[in-house]
């Protein structure tokens, strides 16, 4: 299961705060079982963008990750009232 998030941030003002919010969730995350890749990228060419990288083992593993404490502590109340949030879930092109 793989998920490519782009979080642009509400008030360019808050990117600091985002990077470090951005970064525990990570961390977080990253300890989670069934959690394969989980990377945040900051852009360079559109101040305040954010895109987040996930891969999971499974639906299961992705189910229980959103639920625990990367998402329900830092993403859902302190993350998600600063951006604005695209969500892609993917899948990898055959080939590539």
């Amino acid at each position: 299961m793989d998920l490519i998030v782009v979080l642009t941030a509400k008030d360019t003002g808050n990117a600091a705060v985002l990077r470090e919010l951005l970064a525990t969730q990570a961390t977080l995350s990253r300890k989670e079982p069934g959690c394969i890749r989980f990377e945040i990228f900051e852009s360079q060419t559109a101040p305040g963008t954010f895109i987040v990288v996930e891969r999971w083992q499974s639906q299961e593993a992705l189910d229980v990750h959103r639920k625990a404490e990367a998402i329900t502590t830092v993403y859902i109340p302190k993350i998600l009232p600063l951006v604005e949030r695209t969500l892609h879930v993917c899948t990898v092109l055959p080939g590539t």
